[in-house]
């Protein structure tokens, strides 16, 4: 329900391997589509010989050439285990995502790259040397992919890294040496802002640049918490970069000295969260409604001018004792609401707006959506 358009499911054991058909029945039973990737190490090429339901249950296999990929010498156990693994993507027709990551790469390939920067003339920095073993293991893996059979077009590479710095430069060396479509995440990226933070600088930058073709925001959850604002953050740098849009955006100001009640806050915070909840139902009915922009105003020097700009706004005083907020639709103001009673009848406004608006009789549709898609 988050809006996640990938799910990556821990395939590690025969026991997970057994329930990944299953999984996807009941899913297909609720009517829920989204594609499930299987994340294999180690022994992946065991179960999905073992488990060919499970194979063919998954929309694409995610191998760490770092634990089961090629690499480490001509006929090892290493390039077997890779081969078998593209053999079944090659037979149940499954794309393949090859995600290095610099905890665990590949040494026999890092031990090469570090021997031949020392023989150069002029070796690089080790930073400079792990970037390149990242890049060369996920080059040389999709290589060694299409050799075994598998079609270029089913190859997406990842190469993960827990800087922000290292990330920008490992991909767009990556998206310079290859034309793969590119998984973009910044691996461990931390807890709460943080992390958050962190994953917006980095990704910002590339997706910026054109490069990336889906995202995957990595945050350490609360303790007890769940993975859904890992799909909120990714949506919110997705939308706020104006590359998706996923849900009405709320425009709220920060508050100064000019607001010296917390009734915008509040409201800000109803609306946001009102907004979200009405989505489910809202994106199968009201094309384009995704793209409204709404604003919750908290004083009356900003305040009306942010509201006529936005879809559907509305423009509180600043003073809590007596709340008057006029609200503006499509820029005029329309009417004015009072009373302790704003925030249900700014949400019915908002209602009739969308139905108005994005509904069958409608003019707005629904906008261009971008390739970039949320794992």
């Amino acid at each position: 329900m988050a809006g996640s358009e990938l799910v990556r499911i821990t395939v590690n054991s025969p026991e997970a391997a057994r329930e990944v058909a299953p999984i996807r029945d009941q899913l297909d039973r609720m009517g829920i589509d989204v594609p499930l990737v299987g994340d294999f190490h180690y022994n992946g090429h065991k179960l999905l010989t073992q488990f060919p339901e499970c194979a063919a249950a998954l929309a694409k296999f995610r191998i760490n050439p770092g634990n089961v990929g090629s690499g480490a010498g001509a006929g090892s156990k290493h390039d077997d285990n890779f081969a078998r693994m593209i053999e079944v993507a090659c037979l149940h027709d499954k794309p393949v995502r090859i995600g290095v990551n610099w905890g665990s790469l590949d040494q026999a390939l890092l031990a090469r790259v570090m021997d031949e920067n020392a023989r150069r003339p002029e070796p690089r920095d080790a930073q400079a040397v792990m970037t390149e073993a990242l890049v060369t293991s996920a080059v040389e893996s999709a290589a060694r992919a299409e050799q075994v059979g598998l079609r270029g077009d089913a190859i997406i590479l990842s190469c993960k890294v827990s800087g922000v710095q290292d990330l920008v430069t490992v991909y767009r060396e990556l998206s310079h040496r290859s034309n793969y479509p590119l998984h973009l995440g910044l691996t461990e990226a931390g807890m709460g802002s943080k992390g958050i933070v962190a994953s917006t600088a980095a990704l910002a930058v590339l997706l910026q640049e054109g490069i990336g073709d889906t995202i995957r925001i990595s945050l350490t959850p609360e303790p007890g918490g769940d993975r859904t604002r890992e799909v909120v953050v990714a949506q919110e740098i997705l939308q706020t970069m104006g590359l998706r849009a996923f849900a009405p955006m709320v425009i709220a100001c920060p508050g100064c000295g000019r607001t010296t009640s917390t009734v915008f806050q509040e409201l800000a915070s109803s609306i946001q969260s009102w907004l979200r909840e009405q989505m489910p139902v809202w994106k199968t009915r009201y094309a384009g409604v995704e793209n409204m922009h709404v604003a919750v105003m908290g004083c009356i020097v900003n305040g009306p001018g942010e509201s006529k700009h936005a879809d559907i706004g509305i423009s509180l005083p600043g003073s809590g004792e007596s709340p008057v907020a006029p609200v503006f639709v499509d820029g005029e103001r329309t009417v004015t609401l009072k009373g302790e009673r704003i925030a249900e009848e700014f949400q019915a406004i908002v209602s009739r707006y969308v139905e108005r608006r994005y509904g069958a009789e409608g003019v707005a549709g629904a906008a261009p959506r971008a390739s970039t898609a949320l794992a």
